[in-house]
């Protein structure tokens, strides 16, 4: 496996970067709901988790401006 040329433009402007870091988030606050009250409905975070996810997988098959592989 070869990283491409452009992979530190990926990591900083790929809407399909910032999707999966958002997934990441979402899931350790799900994490770490349980220390905080039962404010927000269980899966919830789940959920969206899921949604954000399912996101970046398709940003990363769309062809974004400004990411062309040199």
């Amino acid at each position: 496996m070869k990283p491409i040329r452009n992979w530190k433009d990926v990591v900083t402007r790929a809407w399909s970067i910032r999707l999966i870091i958002l997934a990441g988030l979402l899931s350790g606050l799900e994490v770490a709901l349980p220390y905080f009250g039962d404010f927000i409905a269980p899966g919830r975070f789940a959920l969206l988790s899921v949604a954000v996810t399912a996101s970046a997988f398709v940003a990363r098959l769309t062809a974004q401006k400004d990411l062309e592989d040199e």
